[in-house]
């Protein structure tokens, strides 16, 4: 199926891709008055030494897989069971601000119907509970 091929974008010039001009797309990299704007995720101490190891954790909890990461970025895809759409959520860490930067988008159609801001937010809140 077409939307199962491809791969995340990536960093450009070390920050998270930006979205394309479609609704299906967030990213805390965006500028604020951006429609695809969202909140980055604070680094918190129950994150450990290692916090894309936690991320880890939350995206496989959700169902997610994990596809690639290193100690700065994570590639990870969530896969719809109807019609096998998958999705980019990548995140980046920035030390000096402290930050988890995060984008999720579809890799193709155009609207989601909000699925990508909420899987950030569903994300934002295990991260903050575990």
């Amino acid at each position: 199926m077409y939307s199962e091929t491809g791969a995340p974008p990536g960093l450009a010039n070390g920050q998270l891709a930006p979205c394309p001009n479609k609704p299906n797309c967030v990213s805390s990299e965006s500028s604020p008055s951006d429609d695809h704007s969202i909140a980055a995720l604070p680094i918190t101490p129950g994150m450990g030494e290692e916090p894309l190891l936690k991320v880890k954790e939350v995206i496989e909890l959700l169902g997610g897989d994990v596809n690639f990461s290193n100690d700065q970025y994570m590639a990870s895809t969530f896969t719809s069971d109807l019609f096998g759409f998958v999705d980019d959520v990548e995140f980046r860490i920035d030390q000096g601000s402290g930050l988890l930067h995060v984008r999720s988008a579809s890799r193709v159609g155009y609207s989601d119907l909000d699925a990508n801001r909420k899987r950030v937010e569903q994300i934002r809140v295990l991260l903050s509970t575990n």
